[in-house]
């Protein structure tokens, strides 16, 4: 019987979100800038996540790993084990918020030209370009929300439909603060979901 996973590393989320971006679509950031922001992206993008089935439930400092130089860092993970579908869809999401980013630098950029001046700067073709991407990413999203909506995959790597349970009542593991000690100070157990810190009893945080 195979270990039953206990958490998703954000490094797997930030591979699958490295892998959507192509040299071309580096215009105002760099790769070193994006490796900066990419736990931002990816918190951000959790919210734009609309009704998964695994709670997004993430500790910001949770495993050492450790860099292609060899050097260890703390790195962030969500509880339990995240399937390709969730992980595609954060990626997508975080796609969107960077080139959201990368807008907003150009727009900087922009106001700093009369409007006739920067329509004949490669900056405006750029942001067009930009804008494109952005809108695609966007819809590229929703369908894969939808999909992961109105199927679910069996352990033979079937999909089924859900549209037979859509109507029944929602099996939930856990509700938002319920008896959950309250720590002022903050402390290396706690659980963050969509920004609400959770602080789970010892038998809970072991069970993931």
């Amino acid at each position: 019987m195979s270990e039953k996973v206990k958490y998703t590393s954000f490094s797997k989320i930030y591979d699958s979100f490295y892998a959507k971006i192509t040299d071309d679509m580096y215009m105002e950031l760099t790769e070193e800038e994006t490796a900066a922001i990419a736990r931002e992206l990816l918190l951000t993008a959790v919210h734009k996540f609309e009704f998964p089935r695994t709670p997004l439930v993430y500790k910001l400092n949770h495993h050492e790993e450790t860099d292609a130089n060899g050097n260890t860092y703390m790195e962030g993970a969500f509880k339990g084990r995240l399937i390709p579908e969730e992980i595609n869809i954060l990626a997508t999401y975080m796609v969107v918020e960077w080139l959201g980013q990368q807008l907003a630098s150009v727009e900087n950029t922009r106001m700093k030209y009369s409007g006739s001046d920067f329509k004949f700067t490669s900056q405006a073709n750029h942001m067009q370009k930009l804008l494109m991407l952005k809108k695609d990413y966007e819809r590229e999203g929703f369908h894969l929300q939808r999909l992961y909506k109105r199927r679910v995959r069996d352990r033979h790597g079937v999909f089924h439909s859900t549209m037979s349970k859509i109507m029944e009542p929602e099996d939930r593991r856990w509700t938002i603060g319920d008896g959950w000690p309250v720590n002022e100070e903050g402390d290396d157990d706690e659980w963050i979901a969509d920004g609400i810190i959770w602080y789970p009893t010892d038998e809970e945080d072991e069970e993931w």
